[in-house]
């Protein structure tokens, strides 16, 4: 393989005396295990991957998380221990050519020396179908052992078929206890970290450091080296002030087009539907920073007035819908303020989710059901002959009646007694559930 697309040939221990162009976040990599902080539920002394790892029995796997949460360094302990042959390539810049030379390979390794062959895929939700599929029959037969390493849900980015072979694994972001550890390990590691600059940091200065981190070691790490170089000479103390001038605002953890992006935009719609205002404006400021695009967020905001505020307070619709208007005439930043506006709304009005639930409703039977024809009476009669056919002829116009209503059968004699609508006691709703009730009181 190609010595320039090794992810691993960075890491030189000897720390930043003697190699000044390897990022910290890669000298301080975990060797070991006993290196490791978090992921305990994947790398605990008695979790299942660790013992494979160790006993070098490797599954196919992939393993699944934000960045900077330990996939690169679990797949590099593997390569320090596995007796296999172990190659790695990254999904970006590998094509179908790449891995086809890999497997003649692994023929030849299992043939003549029986070594298995690891292949180690980084970004693999990058490969397209055609590209995971030349992987298949080599997983299932075991020439391959595949272990890939994504940010993006592999439910939704990796083939199903490709998927029932592997295992998943899933990193999560670490917490601000971890990073501080593993600051601090930075900090004293004298050979690979900064311990030779004898640097001061606060508690309360790691703790900030690692918040503004959102939980991603390689930023955590990223930020401190920063920090550091801020400093001259030996002995200096990183500040609140040093730390402020590198990260700024705080750092918001989201990607647009990633699975953080869709934790979001959920976290948002259930947040208005859970009439939590501030909470739904936290998540509405998250978007905002990330530059989301507005018209995105108008329309979620719509979809939540129609579907969970619905007839109990009809206005919600009004407003979202002049919004999506609103965001398109004024851009950023005067949108956050109609936005607000909607969101808040939306948030603290009345909610019913009748109205959504009563077309599902009628779209089951629809799709289900022998729902029958229009009943005659009904039908149009704006064409000659229609009376004929008796088109039209017993309709009943309601107009001609008190309160502009009577009762005539609507649905087709299949559905006669079928209940769609079911409205709440919620706001304006209950007003015309009451007038509902009221119009249908005598029907028969």
């Amino acid at each position: 393989m190609d010595t320039d697309m090794d992810l691993f040939s960075g890491a030189n221990q000897n720390g930043n005396q003697e190699n000044g162009y390897s990022p910290l976040a890669v000298r301080m990599r975990p060797r070991t295990f006993d290196e490791f902080i978090g992921q305990e539920a994947v790398v605990g002394k008695q979790c299942y991957l660790r013992k494979m790892i160790e006993k070098d029995q490797i599954p196919s796997l992939i393993l699944f998380g934000p960045p900077g949460t330990g996939k690169t360094t679990l797949a590099q302990m593997v390569a320090n221990v596995t007796h296999s042959d172990f190659e790695k390539i990254n999904a970006v810049s590998a094509g179908i050519a790449d891995i086809r030379k890999i497997v003649d390979q692994a023929k030849e390794q299992l043939k003549f020396y029986q070594k298995r062959t690891i292949i180690f895929i980084d970004e693999i939700h990058r490969f397209n179908k055609g590209q995971q599929d030349v992987l298949l029959p080599y997983v299932e037969d075991g020439r391959l052992i595949l272990i890939g390493a994504t940010t993006e849900n592999p439910y939704f980015e990796v083939n199903h078929p490709l998927l029932s072979r592997v295992r998943i694994v899933k990193l999560v972001l670490l917490t601000t206890v971890q990073l501080v550890g593993i600051l601090k390990q930075a900090l004293v590691d004298e050979t690979r970290g900064l311990g030779f600059l004898q640097l001061k940091c606060s508690d309360e200065v790691l703790a900030a450091i690692a918040e503004a981190s959102g939980g991603d070691a390689r930023v955590a790490l990223n930020i401190l080296e920063q920090s550091s170089s801020m400093l001259s000479g030996t002995g200096g103390e990183i500040t609140l002030d040093i730390l402020y001038e590198i990260v700024g605002d705080r750092l918001q953890k989201y990607d647009k087009k990633g699975d953080n992006h869709y934790d979001t935009v959920s976290a948002f719609i259930k947040s208005m539907r859970g009439s939590d205002p501030d909470a739904a404006l936290h998540y509405l400021a998250r978007m905002l920073v990330s530059g989301e695009n507005l018209n995105f967020i108008a329309r979620r905001i719509a979809i939540c007035a129609a579907e969970d505020v619905g007839n109990a307070d009809p206005q919600a619709l009004v407003l979202a819908m002049a919004t999506v208007q609103a965001v398109q005439f004024l851009g950023m930043p005067e949108a956050r303020i109609p936005l607000a506006q909607a969101v808040t709304y939306v948030a603290a009005a009345p909610k019913s989710n009748a109205a959504y639930l009563a077309i599902d409703r009628a779209l089951q039977d629809v799709r289900s059901k022998n729902c029958g024809a229009v009943p005659a009476h009904l039908r149009d009669a704006h064409y000659k002959g229609a009376a004929k056919l008796g088109h039209g002829t017993e309709y009943i116009y309601p107009h001609d009646f008190p309160g502009h209503f009577t009762i005539q059968q609507y649905l087709p004699k299949e559905l006669q007694g079928s209940q769609y609508y079911l409205p709440t006691e919620n706001g304006q709703e209950k007003v015309l559930k009451d007038r509902l009730q009221q119009c249908w009181k005598n029907k028969k």
